[in-house]
């Protein structure tokens, strides 16, 4: 793990009990999301055969145990060990690796599917290709990958660059979705869908998704 990775898990390590506790439940209630879910275990190599999705920088887990409910294998992965341990404490049925998203601990095309939530926002943008490469790595052909990130707000005069901000755990970016998206092609992923929201209540940024498929 390189310093600033350190770093991140060690600051989410310092919050992890009381981020399990704040975010419980958040993502059943977000339909458009759950929706996205939906597309993205349909790929072929989840939907006809079998392979596992990966929940990549899970958290506390509340991602994976939402797949393993719609009765999909998946791995949730994360930097921070006090992530990891309320995962394993609160869902104790799945199963749970520590991991970075710069070396992942998979084979190659060994997943069907990857859910990256909120999980490559804290990268510095020029390690965003070397990502994005290691995740098509992982994907079987044909194979989905969906990100949530924080969008670009014009609002602060972002335009067409990702923009650091004081983020409560460790500092993060906003993307223009157009820049994040243009990444895809040189990584093997074809886009699909994607989507922009104002920011909701307690959220201070406009939030974004990207649904890819990984080159046949």
């Amino acid at each position: 793990m390189t310093d600033v990775q350190v770093g991140v898990g060690q600051a989410y390590d310092a919050v992890a009990e009381l981020y399990a506790t704040l975010f419980t439940g958040e993502l059943a209630s977000r339909d458009d999301e759950l929706a996205l879910i939906g597309e993205l275990v349909a790929a072929p190599p989840v939907a006809v055969g079998g392979r596992p999705v990966g929940d990549l920088g899970c958290g506390p887990g509340e991602a994976t145990a939402l797949l393993g409910g719609l009765g999909i294998r998946a791995v949730g992965l994360d930097l921070s060990a006090g992530m990891l341990a309320q995962a394993r404490r609160h869902r104790p049925g799945e199963s749970f690796v520590r991991g970075s998203l710069l070396a992942l601990p998979f084979a190659d095309a060994s997943l069907g599917a990857v859910l990256a939530r909120y999980s490559l926002i804290h990268l510095p943008p020029a390690e965003l290709p070397h990502v994005l490469a290691e995740l098509r790595r992982v994907l079987a052909p044909g194979g989905r990958l969906l990100l949530g990130f924080f969008a670009a707000d014009p609002a602060l005069g972002d335009t067409d660059r990702p923009v650091p901000f004081d983020h409560k755990v460790a500092t993060a970016h906003r993307w223009p979705v157009d820049t994040l998206a243009a990444l895809l092609p040189a990584a093997g992923f074809a886009e699909m869908a994607r989507t922009v929201r104002l920011p909701g209540p307690g959220e201070r940024h406009p939030q974004a998704t990207l649904l890819a498929e990984a080159a046949s």
